[in-house]
């Protein structure tokens, strides 16, 4: 078993059922007064990148403090919406029993996601995975851009060397952030890519899902 692992959130560990982007617009409005007209690319993105990004289609200028009043709005839309949530969204399957065993086993475990840390917080609690996670310990997209900064900041605030961490993510993202960091990377094709494409991007295992609780815990240990 390896000294953390590493878990990436979004269409790894559960999915929104589109209730994603709309927290986001809703977000986007009440800090900018626009409604959102474009959205840019979230896939393997921080919500960092993915504003700046989103300003320049909306011609607005982008400042750090803009970031810090989206994060504040987004996680608390978040908190207020958190039983549609619960209703629309869901864990996908096999995630709780993974974290689970892998809790039983005293492997500590953590996230490193593009989220703003409120609105992660608020999707693990709304299908029960808080419990099985350090969320102190992980990273979000108040920590940095990329997911090596992400990566190594959440290796720094546990002291774990890179060798000693196992990513779970669903993004060739994912995968290169891993490797840049020197982190091993298993690869789950939960999301949009193919297990194809993960392979493509260099993962060292592609599993289909999580469903197979066996498979999964050979594939981390």
């Amino acid at each position: 078993m390896p000294e953390l692992v590493l878990w990436d959130i979004d269409h790894t560990l559960m999915a929104t059922g589109g209730l994603g982007r709309e927290l986001w617009a809703q977000a986007f409005r009440e800090v900018t007064g626009l409604t959102m007209r474009r959205q840019a690319s979230v896939t393997g993105s921080t919500e960092r990148v993915i504003l700046r990004e989103t300003a320049k289609l909306h011609e607005l200028p982008y400042s750090e403090a803009l970031f810090e009043e989206f994060a504040s709005a987004l996680g608390a839309v978040h908190l207020r919406r958190a039983g549609e949530l619960r209703e629309r969204g869901h864990a996908l399957p096999g995630a709780a029993a993974v974290l689970a065993r892998l809790q039983e086993r005293g492997v500590p475990q953590t996230v490193v996601t593009g989220n703003v840390r409120a609105a992660a917080e608020v999707k693990v609690a709304a299908f029960g995975l808080d419990g099985y996670l350090r969320l102190e310990d992980g990273a979000y997209a108040e920590d940095g851009e990329q997911r090596p900064e992400l990566l190594r900041a959440a290796l720094f605030r546990t002291a774990t060397p890179p060798g000693g961490a196992v990513f779970l993510g669903d993004t060739p993202a994912d995968v290169a952030g891993a490797r840049s960091a020197g982190v091993r990377v298993i690869a789950v094709a939960t999301g949009s890519t193919s297990a194809d494409e993960l392979r493509a991007a260099g993962a060292d295992v592609v599993l289909d899902g999580l469903a197979d609780t066996g498979r999964a815990l050979d594939a981390i240990g």
